[in-house]
């Protein structure tokens, strides 16, 4: 053991920030303090829903979310009942949770599961000894906190129903004063929309608008995580401005400068410069139109601008929906506005058309968007260079089957070329070959059945597509509206997961954005809800793949170490050989993107003795390759 302890520490470490594969990760806001209950020398804080635990003894700040053991999200009401000892927490949809100050939680889940046609919402606690009686419109739920079950259900028309509850009364006004100065960290707000994850850093807007659609009205957000803090651009510019900073729905960074900042929505666009606001962009003051309702140019608070992207030159590309000849815009570096509108872009009375948005440049240069619309869903390719541009709103797999869609919701590229779209029917493919024709076939994976036959079936054929995002892997991570997210393997075959909020630690259903940090395999998933994150198993490859570029962690392996090591800085597709000292290989397998991970176990499955093992590993045409360790302790 002496000897492989001085081998260990002649070993490189590495230390890399990054969480073990497979683990989630929870960004809530704590911004807005609704309740405050004393629990012994404890402070339980129910703030923008979400809750936390102030010590007042040793100022230590503990967070809860659905990664360390809450049942939900979306707290609505906290009460404590001291005879209990238990914090009562009770959720949006009904769900229950009890917490004690040692952090250990229990769910009463009965009234969230029952079937029932009745409005089962729960707006109000009263706390008497170890019961809670929770109010609803059908009847009075009775707690008994101690025992962790639903003791009664009093309907109105009960003779034993409690009358003169009176309402549990926290001690908001006593400790609010204390909370005030606390930071248990998180973005300010939970509300999430789009998302672009650039050098490093993670923008974000929390507004969302569609014409034909209610207006959210939702003030505007840009919140920008650079992996340790949140930053929270200016806010209420409406009373700089004078006109509407609502529903603030994308956003993208100049290449050149990763503090300027353009943001785009209902209402305009929005130029910033380390989180301050530098211009408003309206009718007024550009090229940018006001939106046409039934021939008439509305002000300011109407000037939709629904997606935006930089080009590799530093010029900003956008769209202006409902305009009148104003629909594809591009914003040069020395400030000249030019105008690429194109018939193409607008309905029958020459109107640009409403949903123009999900700006993306391919690999070849070329501009995508989508028009996300009911009345004419499309997606257009323009070329920049040759101001020549494509429209494609006739969806027609490559069976020649025609698609009826109401929702053509975004477009992202692949690592091969392809194109990938997103609609409310599934998702399709416009493959390498067919880019730049006239017309195109809107491919559809067919994934076997392998049950026998020859049968396949369409991928996620059906399913609504909200956004669409590419690992370093080539694998394509789905999000839905309703389905939650799946995660379809680089050879479009296998379904590798489908998280939900009912198998997962994912927020919400509906899921709005995915980006990826491609260098730690992050995934981050965006909703009206929250935002969380997924460790997955694949980064960006490293097409040199040298000694130094590999990393290997942990390194050691400790006793208590129960996840995967993972090695990054590897090519695309690379071979990976795990074998002891003697050249006996225990593992091997190949790269996700430029990772790869071992369970510290055999092929047999079984965990492997204490000592040092070689990492083999060799680019898929076998022309390098590199030799590193990893020590294992039992």
């Amino acid at each position: 053991m002496k000897k492989l302890l001085a081998i260990v520490l002649s070993l490189c470490y590495c230390f890399l920030a990054m969480a073990q594969v497979g683990t989630w990760r929870n960004y809530l806001a704590y911004h807005d303090v609704q309740s405050i209950c004393k629990a012994n020398d404890n402070l339980f804080v129910l703030a923008s829903n979400d809750l936390y635990q102030y010590n007042l003894n040793d100022q230590s700040i503990t967070t809860y979310d659905k990664v360390n053991g809450l049942s939900d999200t979306h707290i609505t009401y906290i009460a404590w009942s001291q005879k209990a000892k238990r914090l009562i927490a009770v959720y949006e949809d009904s769900n229950i949770d009890l917490i004690d100050t040692d952090g250990n939680i229990i769910n009463i889940s009965a009234l969230y599961n029952k079937a029932m046609t009745e409005d089962k919402t729960i707006t109000g606690i009263s706390i008497d000894g170890v019961y809670a009686y929770l109010t609803t419109s059908f009847a009075i739920i009775k707690v008994n906190i101690q025992k962790a079950e639903i003791s009664e259900t009093y309907t109105n028309n009960n003779p034993e129903y409690p009358k003169d509850l009176i309402p549990y009364k926290d001690d908001y006004d006593a400790y609010i004063s204390t909370v005030s100065t606390l930071n248990p960290g998180g973005p300010a707000y939970n509300r999430f929309y789009e998302s672009k994850y650039i050098n490093g850093r993670l923008y974000t807007t929390g507004g969302f608008f569609l014409p034909a659609m209610p207006d959210n009205a939702i003030p505007g957000t840009i919140q920008v995580y650079d992996g340790n803090d949140w930053t929270l651009y200016q806010e209420k510019i409406n009373e700089i401005t004078g006109y509407s900073y609502v529903d603030n729905c994308c956003i993208d960074a100049d290449p050149n400068d990763p503090e300027h900042v353009f943001v785009g929505g209902r209402c305009g666009l929005y130029e910033f410069q380390n989180g301050e606001l530098v211009t408003y962009y309206n009718k007024d003051n550009s090229m940018l139109m006001g939106a046409n309702d039934r021939g008439k140019q509305l002000g300011n608070d109407y000037v939709l601008v629904l997606g935006l992207k930089f080009d590799s030159k530093g010029n900003l590309w956008l769209l202006n929906s409902l305009g009148n000849g104003v629909s594809l815009l591009e914003y040069t570096t020395d400030k000249q506005w030019i105008n690429h509108h194109n018939v193409l872009l607008t309905d029958d009375n020459s109107i640009t058309v409403p949903g123009l948005s999900n700006m993306m440049i391919d690999s070849r240069g070329l501009l995508w968007f989508v028009n996300n619309n009911w009345k004419n869903p499309s997606v257009f390719c323009y070329d920049m260079d040759n101001d020549i541009l494509l429209k494609y709103d006739q969806i027609v797999n490559q069976d020649d089957v025609k698609y009826q869609s109401y929702s053509v919701s975004c477009i992202t590229e692949d690592k091969e070329g392809n194109m990938w779209v997103g609609t409310d029917v599934g998702p399709f493919m416009i493959q390498k070959s067919d880019i730049g024709q006239n017309k195109v076939t809107f491919y559809q994976v067919k994934v076997p059945r392998n049950d026998g036959t020859n049968y396949a079936d369409y991928l996620l054929n059906g399913v609504n597509i909200s956004c669409i995002a590419i690992d370093g892997g080539n694998r394509k991570w789905f999000g839905t509206n309703g389905a939650g997210v799946f995660l379809i393997s680089a050879d479009n075959i296998v379904q590798e997961e489908n998280f939900t909020t009912e198998n997962s630690n994912l927020l919400y259903n509906n899921v709005s954005s995915i980006s990826i940090n491609n260098i730690t395999g992050e995934v981050y998933f965006l909703s009206d809800n929250g935002l969380c994150s997924y460790q997955s198993n694949a980064v960006d490859p490293n097409p040199d793949m040298t000694k130094d570029g590999i990393n290997i962690y942990p390194n050691p392996v400790t006793p208590d170490f129960t996840g995967m090591v993972t090695i990054t800085g590897l090519s695309y597709d690379a071979d990976v050989k795990i074998t002891t000292a003697n050249g006996a290989i225990v593992a091997e397998g190949r790269s996700n993107g430029g990772m790869y991970n071992w369970d510290c176990c055999n092929k047999q499955g079984k965990r492997v003795a204490s000592g040092v093992y070689m990492v083999i590993t060799a680019t898929s045409d076998g022309k390098k390759g590199t030799v590193g360790k990893v020590a294992v302790i039992n």
